[in-house]
């Protein structure tokens, strides 16, 4: 006997306020009896010896050091820059003065 009836799966149509042919509800109650199956087979399997975990793999970040090097200086960062003012890229302005 399925989980679900076909007058379930008209009830749930109605409350999602889905407009669902005679065909669809059929198939849709042979889902939904699928995807309730498929819940109560997992419910079976889980035990409550087993932790839960996100990831079955213990899995750990690999993390270099920090090590502080000389960044470039502002002449150099600038000296492509096909537009620079003062110690700063020059780019066109896209918005308006008062935006």
């Amino acid at each position: 006997m399925p989980d679900i009836s076909r007058d379930e799966v008209v009830h749930l149509a109605r409350l999602s306020r889905l407009a669902l042919s005679e065909a669809e509800l059929d198939e849709f109650a042979g889902q939904l009896d699928s995807i309730l199956h498929y819940v109560k087979t997992v419910a079976e399997v889980a035990a409550d010896d087993v932790p839960p975990t996100a990831n079955p793999s213990a899995i750990t970040n690999v993390k270099r050091p920090d090590v502080i090097v000389p960044g470039l200086t502002p002449e150099q960062a600038l000296s492509s820059a096909p537009n620079a003012e003062g110690n700063r890229f020059a780019v066109p302005q896209i918005l308006g003065e008062n935006e």
